[in-house]
């Protein structure tokens, strides 16, 4: 059914804003507003997330800045949209990209298409979720964890505790994972190439595709593991948290917490501004208000359960353990390098899985 707040790109109706209401994808095939009244935003955060996010910024200055928002579908969505992007590097539609991963808004960067920007961060921010060059920002993260059927596994110490036991003969067919083609798999395996080295981290895909369960997405994971499937899985905290919401009997499982462990890969959401963006006055105003604590506490109270960077967050997400646990240290812009042939490595060997 189609939403209250239904607009194209050559239309800047304004709408009523109701709780349930979201904003709608965009065909992007009709003309641009020009004007700065408007700011286009391309969205990989899930829409029901992000639409009442963003109805809350024009709410927030009485509708002086109307948002278009375009949205991509789940598989391939952050591919799609970073892609669209590229495309229109000579005449720039969007104005702020909106990633729930990282590693392509780092493409993006590598390619010169963001614009710098004085983000409205503390200079203690940490230095894996800020560009070295400050033209992207990252915020609201999700982690990388290990969800457990506790039916299937009742004791707790016999709960995998590595991202590494994927390729154990132990746990052969009772395992799964994403297949690391796209999206904070895809962002995970790229990280764990530049910490093992290609050949190793290779040499790692290629038992784990011949160990586990590959699905399309960490969602396909964490149900998977919930309906009993497999006796656990490598997936999102968003995910996982779904589960356990709905009342499944499992359990989440920080990874490599032990001193000779790497520590659990941490995945923000990611800002950025496109450079030579139609709207940059409006872009600047609607980037600085989702790089703001109470943002991210709106992300932590939601159900995706999403992880504040910031000391100044007042809502500690329901995700989290008792202990905070030790994240891993992580150079993304160099985990981003030479993507397009590891992306290629990749897919020889999971295109068929």
């Amino acid at each position: 059914m189609e939403t209250l707040m239904t607009r194209s790109l050559c239309q800047r109706t304004a709408f009523a804003v109701l709780a349930a209401v979201t904003l709608s994808s965009v065909n992007l095939a009709g003309c641009v507003p020009r004007t700065e009244d408007d700011v286009v935003v391309y969205s990989a955060l899930d829409e029901e997330f992000a639409a009442p996010i963003l109805a809350g910024f024009e709410r927030s200055l009485e509708n002086e800045v109307y948002v278009i928002g375009k949205f991509d579908v789940e598989s391939t969505k952050t591919v799609g949209l970073v892609n669209q992007i590229m495309a229109e590097e000579k005449s720039p539609r969007c104005d702020v990209f909106w990633n729930n991963e990282i590693l392509h808004t780092v493409r993006l960067q590598k390619l010169g298409l963001l614009k710098r920007h004085d983000w409205p961060v503390p200079s203690d921010w940490p230095t894996d979720m800020i560009s070295s060059d400050s033209t992207w920002c990252g915020f609201a993260a999700r982690a990388r964890v290990l969800l457990v059927n506790t039916k299937l596994l009742d004791d707790p110490s016999e709960y995998p505790q590595s991202v590494s036991e994927l390729s154990d003969p132990k746990w052969k067919d009772q395992c799964a994972m994403a297949r690391p083609l796209f999206g904070t798999t895809a962002t995970h395996w790229a990280v764990l190439r530049e910490r093992m080295g290609r050949e190793d981290a290779l040499a790692e895909l290629k038992q784990i595709a011949d160990n586990a369960l590959i699905l399309s997405g960490n969602k396909q994971v964490a149900q998977a593991v919930s309906a009993g499937r497999v006796a656990w899985g490598l997936t999102d905290t968003d995910d996982a948290m779904i589960e356990k919401e709905l009342g499944y009997t499992v359990a989440i499982v920080f990874p490599d917490q032990q001193p000779d462990q790497p520590g659990t890969l941490r995945i923000p959401n990611t800002l950025a501004i496109l450079k030579d963006s139609p709207h940059p006055v409006a872009a600047h105003r609607l980037a600085n208000y989702l790089m703001s604590p109470e943002i991210e506490d709106r992300l932590a109270m939601g159900p995706s359960s999403q992880m504040p960077i910031s000391k100044e967050s007042k809502f500690p997400p329901a995700v989290l353990p008792e202990q905070t646990p030790r994240w891993m240290r992580v150079d993304f812009e160099k985990a981003a390098e030479n993507w397009e042939l590891w992306a290629t490595e990749v897919a020889e060997i999971y295109s068929q899985k």
